[in-house]
């Protein structure tokens, strides 16, 4: 039997095998007679937190659902249905999410489990649009977690790690559908940025960076805005001295740029827009290994600074570098807990050794600026530094333990969070 693996290729489970209930009585059935259990997402996590040494259980083949109460502008979605699959139907209904990753294929369960973001300096994380969340326990029982119910316990599960109990439905705030347009700019100096970052970052509503560290300038950035009916958008060509793209690019040097979402600031549908790349085709090959870090967003040009000090170090086993900027919440778990964030992604070559070496040299450089790895990325944080890096984890912890007092939904990647107490 060919071992699972998840998108990349990077990780391959230890799990004995992956179930495919179909039903919520099947999903019980599985989680009451197996002793370890973790849900697994679209299989987009690079680092080992889906992992399980008992089975995994996937919520894809589950029962597809998006209930809209327009009174309290809420969403109920079956949580296993990717966010491209909700945003088509609530667009349908006329209705809108806040914002999208960069692509539009993962899963809500588990973008919302990992804090999963998008871009924009006013808008939250994925995890904060939960407004209520109906979840499995280790004997197949079913429980609501609400503000209004246990606030504790709410926090620990908006953004759970996959270490609270299954996921099955997600309750998330919505607001009526609108219009965004893109447009692309190409090679604007990182000191442009360095000294216009705030600026630059609030120039849209989702604004997104990418450099190759070849040299010290962002190849593009992608400026993705808002647009009311009836409404003409102005875009200034020169923008802080750099021109817009006369033609569709991909993020990727040299990759095709048919699998991103429209440009050239043609009006579109948010659902359509606000990811990278389009619900109908795949991102890239797979041929990758993703990282990020996530810094207030006051560090934003000293961290880029420091970046640019190790560049030789970088683009050797770089695809691509992503900056971009997510406005503070309050959830537990989110690298934007209580402060306003700029991200720092680096999509890389899948050489996992060489991948290691640019992270050890990347974590020694923005060590400083008390960065907060992505919990579904590859980085070398060490338990005790991700307890520093995140003040809630300890409060998570304690509620994890008493959600799963048997460890059934753990994994050694949840367990070694113990060693940093």
């Amino acid at each position: 039997m060919t071992p699972e693996t998840n998108w990349a290729g990077n990780v391959q489970y230890g799990a004995s095998h992956v179930m495919h209930p179909a039903s919520l009585e099947e999903l019980q059935d599985v989680v009451a007679t197996n002793k370890l259990v973790r849900p697994l997402g679209s299989r987009h996590s690079f680092s080992t937190i889906a992992d399980s040494e008992g089975i995994l259980v996937s919520l894809a083949s589950l029962p597809r659902s998006v209930e809209i109460d327009a009174a309290e502008k809420t969403a109920t979605v079956a949580a296993g249905m990717t966010y491209g699959q909700v945003a088509i139907e609530l667009h349908r209904q006329g209705w809108a999410l806040h914002n999208l990753a960069s692509l539009g294929h993962i899963a809500v369960a588990g973008a919302c489990a990992t804090a999963t973001h998008g871009s924009g300096d006013r808008n939250k994380c994925l995890s904060a649009a939960v407004r209520a969340m109906t979840v499995m326990d280790p004997q197949g029982g079913i429980f609501e977690v609400a503000p209004h119910l246990d606030g504790d316990r709410f926090a620990a599960t908006r953004a759970g790690l996959g270490g609270v109990g299954i996921v099955v439905r997600a309750s998330l705030a919505v607001e009526p559908t609108y219009d965004v347009a893109q447009r692309v700019y190409l090679d604007l100096p990182f000191a442009t940025f360095a000294t216009n970052y705030e600026e630059i970052l609030a120039s849209a509503y989702s604004v997104s960076l990418f450099t190759d560290y070849q040299a010290a300038r962002f190849t593009q950035v992608w400026r993705k805005q808002r647009v009311s009916p009836g409404e003409q958008l102005e875009w200034s060509d020169p923008w802080f001295g750099v021109v817009g793209a006369t033609h569709p690019v991909h993020p990727v040097p040299g990759m095709s740029p048919d699998a991103t979402t429209r440009q050239g600031a043609v009006v579109g549908p948010w659902h359509e827009r606000l990811p990278h790349f389009r619900l109908d085709h795949t991102p890239s090959s797979g041929e990758e290994i993703q990282s990020e870090y996530l810094v207030a967003r006051e560090h934003a040009a000293p961290v880029l600074e420091a970046l640019s000090t190790i560049a030789p170090l970088i683009a050797p086993v770089l695809l691509i570098s992503e900056v971009r900027s997510v406005a503070a919440d309050d959830v537990w778990l989110s690298p934007a807990y209580r402060r306003d964030t700029v991200a720092f992604h680096f999509t890389w070559r899948r050489d996992p050794p060489a991948v290691l070496d640019a992270l050890a040299a990347i974590e020694r450089q923005i060590r400083p600026f008390d960065a907060r790895p992505h919990w579904g990325k590859v980085h070398r944080f060490s338990p005790e530094q991700l307890f520093k890096a995140y003040p809630r984890l300890p409060s998570f912890q304690d509620q994890r333990r008493r959600l799963d007092p048997s460890g059934a939904f753990s994994n050694a990647f949840l367990d070694s969070l113990e060693q940093g107490k």
